[in-house]
């Protein structure tokens, strides 16, 4: 799988504890990162009321797409 670096910036409380908690859990920073977006997008792909949201989006999108490609 490909990779693509993201840079983000967190408030030093938060920082501190994302930190603790990898050491505690003897995992790298980016991988506590990787498992709670994986974990916020499995919850989101559940959520009906997301799932009705992001299809009005896809339809509102491929509208303009087909507009633009006239």
């Amino acid at each position: 799988m490909v990779s693509k670096a993201t840079s983000f910036r967190l408030p030093e409380p938060m920082a501190a504890e994302l930190a603790a908690v990898a050491r505690t859990d003897g995992i790298p920073i980016s991988e506590v990162v990787r498992q709670a977006i994986e974990k916020h997008i499995a919850e989101r792909r559940a959520d009906a009321q997301f799932q009705a949201r992001l299809k009005k989006l896809l339809e509102e999108e491929q509208r303009l797409l087909k507009r633009l490609a006239k």
